[in-house]
């Protein structure tokens, strides 16, 4: 089964049974077992043409050229294997459709995991097409699977960012402002940035969410995005994960040239009204793309060394998530799709953690 969107209104879903095809020569039926649900899905949605995000599990069934299969990140297991990379029963992390199976191409394979070399991901970025193995994933943990598939691809985005900052001599900022302040990807950069000395963190988010980001203890300051006008007048920074247009328009007309960059990072507020942009004051905000800076770091450090720097960051920070996220199961294709909408409509609350599967253990 699928569950499916519509490119053209993201607020629509429907499902799709197909037969499962037969497996072709090395080739591996993936069952998808459970996933996280969080705003970092409706980003994958909101950006899906721009980022090619649609393009790694096309959409080949019967209901019009319209729909689209979500990429989520979660554990599946192997239950049918021509590959003599990946074994039958053997459990994975990574990269899948909102559908109950996945059919991939083990290549590249050693202990650690190995990569999907199906003809249509091969121009796509690598490391969304690795599959770690849970025998042998570092970060791996029985208990701590839940927090894993919820957090793990939005804190290697946290990572990221943080690291590219760190890369470019911080361009000089003394303070970090981040919207969208609740979502986990801001958390968890926060978290980050809130480890280097001489640097304010101050996150921006509604009315609704400033107590609990300031009960976090990893932003200075917390503001609401009415109160713009407030934020110091130093060397800054934006990490722009809300992708609320008028929000980085105020931030660009309060601080000028103070701006040493304006990162794009998220899109959760996906249909917040659009800002013409093409005059604003200071820096142009441009996108940072993860897996350029990924692709760089492990140039520099070698793909061992980009994996310790993160397994070690989130060790430093899992702990502080535990203490304030909570797990809410999601089961079954219907109460996943209320479950989408109400992300789409920005109704979670910024505890809950939602973990789905097509069926009841």
């Amino acid at each position: 089964m699928d569950c499916l969107i519509n490119a053209a209104n993201l607020r629509e879903t429907t499902t799709e049974s197909l037969d499962s095809r037969p497996l072709g020569a090395g080739e591996v039926r993936l069952r998808l077992d459970r996933f996280g649900l969080s705003a970092n899905n409706i980003t994958y949605a909101v950006m899906g043409d721009l980022m090619r995000y649609w393009d790694f599990f096309p959409y080949d069934g019967n209901l019009g050229d319209q729909w689209r299969k979500m990429p989520v990140w979660g554990f599946a297991t192997a239950t049918e294997s021509l590959s003599d990379a990946v074994h039958v029963g053997e459990r994975v992390f990574g990269y899948f459709p909102w559908s109950t199976e996945l059919i991939v191409t083990p290549g590249r394979s050693d202990e650690t995991g190995f990569s999907d070399m199906a003809l249509h991901r091969s121009a796509l970025p690598h490391v969304y097409n690795r599959y770690a193995r849970n025998a042998t994933d570092p970060l791996y943990s029985e208990q701590g699977e839940e927090l894993l598939m919820l957090l793990r691809p939005l804190f290697t985005t946290s990572f990221v960012v943080v690291d590219f900052f760190i890369d470019n001599d911080r361009f000089g900022a003394a303070t970090a402002i981040v919207s969208s302040a609740s979502s986990k990807t801001a958390i968890g950069s926060a978290m980050l940035l809130a480890e280097l000395e001489g640097l304010e963190v101050i996150g921006l988010t509604s009315a609704a969410n400033v107590e609990f980001c300031r009960s976090l203890g990893c932003y200075d300051e917390v503001l609401t995005y009415d109160d713009v006008d407030q934020l110091p007048k130093y060397s800054s920074v934006y990490f722009d994960v809300a992708g609320r247009r008028d929000v980085t328009a105020k931030v660009h007309h309060h601080l000028g040239d103070l701006l040493g960059w304006s990162m794009i990072i998220g899109d959760t507020h996906w249909d917040a009204a659009e800002t013409p942009q093409e005059h604003l004051p200071g820096p142009k905000p441009e996108l940072l793309f993860a897996p350029v800076q990924i692709a760089k770091r492990r140039t520099d450090w070698g793909r061992d060394g980009f994996e310790q720097a993160v397994g070690a960051a989130w060790e430093r920070c899992l702990p502080k998530f535990a203490n304030f996220i909570t797990i809410a199961p999601v089961t079954g294709p219907g109460d996943m799709q209320r479950a989408y909408a109400e992300l789409v409509d920005g109704r979670v609350d910024p505890t809950i953690g939602m973990i789905c599967q097509f069926t009841a253990p």
